[in-house]
């Protein structure tokens, strides 16, 4: 399994409303997306203008699928004018803890 772990600083006084277009791109992932396994949206506790996601796909090719969709390619917009900096982490996941 492919994730990704995404620390964003936005700029300051703009956290809700990238948090309103990301919440929208993750529920749309996570509900229409078979590949997408995990899709959560945190805000840091201590510097609003801090969001991490932290995102699980099925393989490389689900990733690449999700980049495609119109949820995503509708979020760009909004979100990339309102992102100061943003580092990103791949990974393989080696355990998943199951739902409950």
């Amino acid at each position: 399994m492919y994730s990704l772990f995404i620390k964003t600083r936005v700029k300051p006084g703009s956290a809700d409303a990238f948090l309103t277009a990301i919440q929208a791109n993750a529920a749309a992932s996570v509900a229409t997306e078979p590949g997408c396994l995990v899709f959560d949206v945190s805000q840091d506790r201590e510097d609003p203008d801090v969001i991490y996601l932290y995102e699980i796909y099925q393989d490389d090719a689900a990733y690449e699928a999700h980049t495609h969709t119109a949820h995503f390619r509708d979020s760009r917009p909004l979100v990339e004018p309102l992102i100061v900096e943003q580092v990103c982490y791949e990974s393989e996941v080696v355990a998943r803890n199951p739902v409950n």
